[in-house]
């Protein structure tokens, strides 16, 4: 351990937490995180290491938020520079917010565009991965018995989406099933095609889905669509920075995701990528003058907003690098290890997650056997404060799990005592 590392952890010590850390200390925990050595895999178990993080954050420590797949809260940093981004904006919005901290966002552009690995000119700043999905479900001219195809654990909005242009439009939207957990990617890819009719005009696929945290093989689906001509949608709302890739791994034309949940940027915001050369054949949500066509700025063609949300991006993506992206999801899969390997040694526990090597990261689904997972879901909340989320699903149910760097290791060990005690009926969960 490093003398001023000793000098950290004794100042934490000496004084209540909430006042240990000052404000401006997050991005010197973010610098400190980075000089220490070791694999991600031995630091992931490592309770001090993980401590300054902890520290970054503002977290209410009253509860246990397990779901951080939904929405994750901000470091401090993230927080203040919003704060101070907005505080400036108003003393007089046409002029401190348009024409000084407007022009600001092309550099925060620039570093999604070096994180993702992508041009930046390929890439929008967005307020979710709805609207970026959004922009790419209507954006591509249909006529009606056309077809798009996506699975049934696909995200409702995104489904509900190609049920408002089958209404709407006459389009048709066809659905299949994939295993649940499914362990060959191979097998998924074969899902796809066989489901590929001469209608079919364009796929929805999520990276990740968003009920039980499995990774899907995007690059292999997106080149077995591309020999039938077919563009791919892919729903990144849950990975961008939950574990590394690069727009070069995944080979797709279009991706969209949310920055407020990885990230650990501001809420309300996203990132939209599109290849160059798609563009142009793509419709924005909101119109845009023909002079955009070819830009990638005509996606975010949505009148007034505020500027402070998408600056504080930057804040967010300096602490994600001095954390490091491979040690971020080393935790999280130390994490997710920790609480589902013990409860699957119980025989009335099913996980409804891949637990091996890049199929999963930070979320899994656990479901009990003869116990209703959404009453499960509030015994854990209304008798432990422990946050989590009911699946209910016409294939399966279950809770999900997602815990984030912030979490420790007691927090996840009691939520596996409750369920645990559950499952052993030590605890009756109407006693």
């Amino acid at each position: 351990m490093t003398s001023s590392r000793r000098a950290f952890l004794a100042a934490a010590a000496a004084v209540p937490t909430v006042v240990a850390l000052r404000p401006e200390r997050a991005l010197a925990i973010a610098a400190e995180l980075a000089r220490h050595a070791g694999t991600p895999a031995e630091l992931a178990a490592d309770p001090h290491f993980w401590f300054e993080a902890q520290q970054a954050f503002t977290v209410d420590r009253t509860l246990v938020n397990l779901n951080n797949g939904g929405v994750s809260p901000a470091p401090r940093v993230v927080q203040q520079a919003m704060e101070r981004h907005l505080a400036y904006s108003n003393t007089a919005p046409p002029y401190t917010m348009w024409k000084v901290l407007q022009p600001q966002r092309e550099p925060v552009r620039q570093r999604l565009g070096r994180l993702f690995g992508c041009d930046p000119e390929e890439l929008a700043i967005t307020r979710n991965a709805s609207e970026g999905l959004q922009i790419c479900q209507f954006g591509h001219d249909l006529a009606p018995g056309d077809e798009v195809l996506t699975t049934t654990q696909d995200y409702p909005r995104m489904v509900t989406t190609f049920k408002q242009r089958e209404r709407r439009e006459g389009i048709v939207l066809r659905q299949f099933k994939i295993p649940i957990p499914a362990e060959d990617p191979a097998a998924v890819v074969r899902l796809f095609e066989q489901n590929i009719t001469p209608r079919t005009r364009l796929i929805l696929m999520s990276h990740m889905i968003n009920i039980t945290g499995q990774i899907l093989p995007v690059r292999e689906v997106v080149a077995m669509a591309r020999e039938h001509g077919l563009p791919v949608i892919v729903d990144g709302a849950h990975t961008f920075a939950h574990f590394p890739f690069t727009q070069a791994e995944l080979d797709c034309d279009f991706y969209a995701t949310s920055l407020h949940k990885w990230l650990f940027a501001p809420i309300g915001t996203g990132l939209l990528y599109v290849r160059r050369d798609r563009i142009g054949a793509l419709w924005p949500l909101m119109a845009a003058p023909d002079v955009m066509d070819d830009n990638i700025r005509k996606f975010e063609e949505i009148g007034t907003h505020p500027a402070a949300n998408y600056l504080a991006i930057g804040e967010a993506i300096t602490f994600h690098q001095g954390v490091g992206a491979e040690r971020k999801a080393a935790r999280l899969i130390y994490l997710r290890d920790r609480w589902a390997r013990r409860l699957l040694e119980h025989d009335r526990v099913r996980l409804h997650t891949s637990l091996e090597p890049g199929r999963s990261c930070g979320i899994a689904t656990v479901q009990v056997d003869g116990v209703d997972s959404a009453a499960l879901a509030g015994h854990l909340w209304d008798r432990h404060r422990i946050l989590t989320v009911p699946i209910k699903h016409p294939e399966f149910e279950g809770i999900r799990v997602s815990p984030s760097i912030y979490t420790s290791e007691e927090e996840v060990d009691r939520f596996a005592d409750v369920v645990e005690a559950v499952v052993t009926g030590r605890v009756s969960m109407d006693g």
